[in-house]
């Protein structure tokens, strides 16, 4: 974790305690000392901070990835804060460039339509829908028109903009950098003038397009907000961001047995920055955890304490036991704590080749007799389409009761 500056600032019992929660697990505050100010002032007046997370709707469901920052916000809430949850359907016609080597299609209004409708819904699985201000940001960004949108741009300059690091390499390697794609960073940040922000949060990515909140709060006459970034959770194979594109994910609606079987999949030390990032155990108790697993304990009992988090929070205590307990029938304890690691190339690759490749079938007519008896799983669900094409990614492959494989596909 980065810090700014060093809080020097006299503080309460009640402002240490919530820096300590601010802190838990993020990448960076900035700058932490005006945090520490804001959280002594809004304890001295009784006024809740303003507290923003945007979330374009470029997908219709949200992966257990995107909770990283719906976690930080729920801690923040249920601290007495008033967050804000912003549904970026004008700024997903724009598309955010961030981390990007080439310009990103923007979505249709019907897509950002039919997207936002599922994304509320389920962030409200983080967060309490009774204390969550909803908003979009085509209230205020609509209303700009061209003379407006001039202005906001004149607000800052061209150079300033060629620092940004996608920008700065697509630029240098002789990739085309659309015009639209400045309005990006300009709108978001503009969003925090519209809503008055005291905090904005966001993952690592979107450093860049949070720090233009704060220039822009400041050219509009506005105390600047303050920045929090949150790691990207790393996804199921250990390696790469959690992304759908990557097929390394949990998506909060898939079904009770296959998330937790997903969460047993992962590494023993991977394991530990999901406790950090995902679970809601203290700091405290995630240590003593950690010690007793250091000291002989079985990492399993660990990891199947994070899989009934998971799986309670996104269904109920009831699935996640029935879940474990499917897990635990299936194999006399599940997926046992070693299994052979396979690496193959060819996505998408046909289920009964991806057999056959990782040994786990003798030959591709064998693979699918298989299948057709029910004995082939991927991450905990059974495959009946001898047709199923799986795209790159990582996965737990099961044949009958006792073989296995962690496969990567490229």
């Amino acid at each position: 974790m980065n810090q700014s500056a060093v809080t020097t600032t006299p503080v309460s019992d009640g402002v240490r305690q919530a820096l300590e929660i601010s802190l838990r697990g993020v990448q960076e505050l900035l700058p932490q000392d005006e945090w520490v100010k804001k959280l002594a002032r809004s304890e001295a007046t009784g006024q809740p901070l303003r507290i923003k997370l945007g979330l374009d709707p470029t997908a219709p469901d949200i992966h257990i990835g995107h909770t990283v920052v719906l976690n930080k916000m729920r801690q923040l809430q249920d601290l007495g804060h008033q967050v804000i949850f912003l549904i970026g359907d004008f700024t997903s016609l724009i598309g955010d460039p961030s981390g990007r080597n080439s310009t990103r299609p923007p979505l249709t209004p019907e897509q950002i339509k039919v997207n936002a409708e599922t994304y509320y819904k389920q962030a409200s699985m983080v967060l309490d829908p009774a204390k969550t201000e909803i908003r979009y940001n085509s209230e205020w960004s609509e209303p700009l028109g061209a003379s407006g949108m001039i202005q906001l741009a004149s607000r800052y300059t061209v150079a300033r903009m060629m620092e940004r690091d996608d920008f700065h390499k697509r630029f240098h390697s002789g990739q085309s950098i659309a015009v639209h794609e400045f309005l990006y960073p300009l709108m978001q940040g503009y969003d925090s003038v519209a809503l008055k922000s005291d905090l904005e949060l966001g993952g690592t990515d979107q450093k860049f397009n949070l720090l233009m909140g704060r220039h822009l709060q400041q050219e509009y006459g506005q105390e600047p907000q303050c920045v929090l970034t949150m790691p990207l959770l790393v996804g199921l194979d250990g390696v790469d961001k959690m992304s759908k594109s990557k097929n390394n994910y949990i998506g909060i609606t898939e079904e009770a047995n296959t998330m937790f079987a997903k969460v047993l999949s992962i590494s023993d030390t991977l394991m530990w920055d999901w406790f950090t990032l995902l679970s809601f155990k203290s700091l405290a108790e995630i240590a003593a955890l950690k010690a007793e697993v250091a000291g002989g304990r079985n990492p399993k009992d660990a990891k199947v304490m994070l899989a009934k988090e998971i799986t309670t929070r996104f269904h109920s205590a009831a699935a996640a036991d029935a879940a474990e307990q499917d897990f635990t029938n299936r194999s006399k304890g599940g997926v046992p704590d070693e299994i052979p690691e396979v690496s193959l190339s060819g996505a998408p690759l046909g289920i009964g080749a991806l057999l056959k490749q990782a040994n786990l079938a003798p030959s591709g007519s064998e693979a699918n007799r298989l299948i057709d008896g029910g004995g082939v799983r991927v991450d905990g669900s059974v495959v009946s389409d001898k047709g199923l094409k799986l795209a790159a990614g990582t996965y737990v492959v099961q044949v009958g009761k006792r073989k296995f494989a962690r496969v990567t596909l490229s």
